[in-house]
């Protein structure tokens, strides 16, 4: 790969120096004799009136680090108060190894300072740069909730990408490196855990997501089998085009060989099982949700990772966004758009939509002052990034559903704007295994996939009262 931009030259030289030292997996660290650990701490979720804070405990076993079941408690107080933190209510708290702490009736707008401890062990944040940056709610003790936007709630989505279906090791760049990270033996493959786990949590009722949308790379690389079982979960969750949309992603291009070959040929040699399932490629797709316009993008290409949008495409789009400009509209597709996105991932400008492709979809949001919001997957990262040209767009990368941090975006409208948050899965399996792949990339994974609290938790005014 061609090493471009400040960001990524930084990444990949902590991914060299990472390479001579030990991986901090569970099981393969030193530690003293008998000593508990807390660590991992990530205050994840904020939103105006809970916040969701994660950890991990571990022990040492024969001089190996290795998961260990303790208490999962929180002590909170406002931060201007100057009485002591107390222990707050955890509905399901357990003990775990992989903590999970929802707290739930807090004050919007209100700053608080918070402990998290397990049998009488406080946790701290590992020693990664995100969240010992300036003002990082896990560096300070404290986090403030966020203040919703005025008006009624009207709709919420769920924005979510990268399950990889069929996938048996994640964290791997190219070429077998760097070392990826498995399943533990016994356990369901984890593509499977982390999607069963995110359609679990969507039907909760403190989730409320009234429709889940899928930017791409359902599928680990569109066999049948997996573009089959992909479809069937789905469907046994909700009825697409009401309940569930999806993108096609480039793992779920079409593909050459014997193993797909009873699907339809969409060249002499390549075959599209996925678009069997779902749709044919280059197919762009439109929803109405109430007043709200939902439009789906595959920015795929035949055969490799970068993106682009073809010219019926574009004309179907253009017609589309022309013949009702100000309808509240959020785009979704698997490619960020972006330079700065380009810059910064760890694959590079060639990685994501091509230049002259992502600027004309720009222009054409200039001139649609409906489209207040653009999805995008891909990087596996959360990470918001700023339009090439002046936009009032939202251009926001969610992390993976399949590995750490393992989780997906709720995308809440209101009458007077939106509130952006991100939340992990928490079935056990799913926090085992988010916990387990936290090691890919050398174990650097959060500090390119995790994102900022401000990435991960938002909120934008604006006048959205025509969704009502």
């Amino acid at each position: 790969m061609t090493c471009c931009g400040p960001n990524r030259r930084h990444l990949l030289a902590a991914l060299a120096a990472a390479a001579a030292a030990p991986i901090l997996l569970p099981g393969s660290a030193r530690a003293q004799a008998n000593s508990l650990r807390a660590t991992d701490l990530e205050v994840v979720t904020l939103t105006d009136t809970s916040a969701i804070i994660t950890w991990t405990t571990l022990a040492d076993a024969s001089g190996t680090l290795v998961p260990v079941e303790a208490g999962t408690e929180i002590r909170l107080a406002p931060a201007d108060s100057t009485g002591p933190a107390r222990t707050v209510p955890l509905a399901g708290a357990d003990r775990t190894a992989y903590h999970y702490a929802q707290i739930d009736g807090l004050e919007p707008g209100r700053r608080y300072r918070f402990e998290a401890w397990s049998d009488g062990v406080r946790a701290v944040p590992a020693p990664e740069l995100v969240t010992h940056l300036p003002g990082a709610p896990e560096r300070s003790g404290e986090f403030s909730t966020l203040v919703a936007p005025p008006g009624r709630l009207l709709r919420t989505l769920a924005l979510c990408n990268d399950v990889h279906i069929g996938e048996e090791t994640s964290g791997i760049i190219a070429a077998g490196l760097p070392p990826g990270v498995r399943q533990e033996p016994g356990l369901p493959p984890y593509p499977e855990v982390m999607l069963a786990a995110l359609l679990d949590d969507l039907r909760r009722p403190d989730r409320g997501a009234d429709h889940l949308i899928l930017a791409g790379d359902l599928t680990a690389e569109a066999t049948p089998e997996q573009t089959r079982t992909v479809r069937n979960r789905l469907d046994a969750w909700g009825i697409e085009g009401r309940d569930w949309f999806a993108a096609r992603g480039n793992h779920d291009r079409p593909h050459t060989g014997a193993d797909y070959a009873g699907c339809p040929a969409v060249t002499a040699d390549h075959h599209d099982c996925w678009g069997e399932s779902f749709l044919p490629p280059a197919q762009s797709t439109e929803h109405r949700l109430g007043g709200l316009r939902l439009i789906g993008l595959d920015t795929t290409e035949p055969d490799g990772s970068g993106g682009s949008i073809g010219p019926g495409q574009f004309d179907r789009l253009r017609e589309s966004l022309r013949r009702d400009p100000d309808r509240p509209t959020v785009v979704f597709g698997h490619h960020p758009v972006t330079a700065e996105s380009g810059l910064t991932n760890l694959a590079g400008p060639n990685f994501v939509l091509n230049r002259s492709d992502a600027l004309t979809l720009q222009q054409l949001y200039q001139s649609t002052p409906g489209v207040f919001f653009h999805h995008a997957g891909h990087t596996h990262r959360n990470r918001r990034t700023r339009p090439d040209i002046p936009l009032r767009v939202e251009f926001l990368e969610v992390g993976a559903v399949k590995e750490y941090p393992g989780g997906y975006t709720l995308l809440r409208l209101y009458e007077g704007g939106y509130m952006v948050n991100f939340y992990k899965t928490r079935t056990p399996d799913a926090r085992r295994w988010s916990t387990r792949s936290r090691a890919e990339y050398l174990g650097l994974m959060p500090e390119y996939t995790l994102g900022s609290t401000a990435d991960r938790n938002h909120v934008v005014l604006g006048d959205l009262s025509g969704l009502s």
